[in-house]
């Protein structure tokens, strides 16, 4: 696996962790279909979150959450409303959230959620 992959599962694993330890519950992971992929599908109360994760070694090109681009909230709000037309669920809304993990020099990780970007 080339450790940008191996980077991004990590982030992605952290992530998942780290919402379950906020009242999360993870209800998917890397879900696709023709439209793309979200990293993962959770449940925040009657909420459903379709979580964007951005994992990075450097600020050198700004934060992981900065990375996240406008037209890239709006394709994940149309997968959100995919995934819940698909598996025929009701919730009360739908909103999208960003988790960036920062790997530091030291090896620690930095996780930060920022809920309803899109």
């Amino acid at each position: 696996m080339h450790p940008k992959d191996a980077l991004g599962r990590q982030g992605e694993e952290l992530a998942a962790q780290f919402l379950e330890q906020a009242g999360f519950l993870i209800l998917d992971r890397n879900y696709r279909c023709a439209g793309g992929e979200l990293d993962i599908v959770a449940a925040d109360q009657r909420v459903l979150v379709a979580c964007e994760v951005k994992t990075r070694t450097s600020l050198a090109f700004g934060t992981p959450i900065e990375a996240v681009t406008a037209q890239k909230l709006r394709r994940l709000r149309r997968l959100a409303v995919r995934w819940v037309l698909t598996h025929r669920l009701l919730f009360d809304a739908v909103r999208v959230d960003v988790v960036g993990v920062l790997k530091t020099e030291s090896g620690e990780f930095k996780v930060e959620h920022v809920r309803g970007v899109g």
